[in-house]
């Protein structure tokens, strides 16, 4: 046992000294850690979250500028000639897609115009999920076919949207 000499009013007394306790120093030690990552994932996850969002949608919407580079061209004008009531077909309504596809995708990149973009964003969305109700009987036979799956996976991309909307949409912080 280390001792410390203390003087006090009976002379020099001798008091233990005091020794940290191992486990105390790593349970602080982790929640510092934690406390760290914690503190990086509240500032950079959901900007992360949104960049990788942008992305999908700028390279998939560019890849609709180009006929025959998007594996859902035939999709994408059934959808909209279904939406539109026969007015949008063809490589119209597949550029159309690809103008709003890729204006959301560098609107997130960046970062500018967030609520203009998630607006919009919610407007493709539309457009993306309606096959699943349109065209059924030709998605699932009897199982999901590659298209509908590749639809489906598209339910990851509305929650995600969902999270860059919660920070986007939260009110700003006002000064008193």
């Amino acid at each position: 046992m280390t001792t410390v000499p203390v003087r006090g009013a009976a002379g020099v007394v001798t008091v233990p000294a005091r020794r940290t306790n191992p486990l105390r120093a790593a349970l602080a030690a982790e929640a510092r850690a934690e406390a760290a990552v914690k503190s990086f994932l509240e500032r950079w996850s959901i900007p992360a979250l949104r960049v990788a969002l942008g992305l999908v949608f700028l390279v998939f919407g560019a890849l609709k500028f180009i006929p025959g580079l998007s594996p859902i061209e035939a999709l994408v004008a059934r959808t909209w000639n279904a939406l539109s009531f026969g007015i949008v077909t063809g490589y119209p309504a597949l550029a159309l897609t690809a103008a709003m596809e890729t204006l959301v995708g560098v609107l997130l990149v960046i970062g500018v115009f967030q609520r203009f973009a998630l607006a919009l964003l919610a407007v493709t969305f539309v457009g993306i999920l309606s096959p699943l109700v349109f065209f059924t009987g030709d998605l699932f036979t009897p199982g999901p076919t590659l298209t509908a799956q590749y639809i489906l996976k598209d339910v990851v991309l509305v929650t995600a949207a969902l999270v860059v909307a919660s920070r986007a949409l939260r009110a700003a912080p006002r000064d008193n």
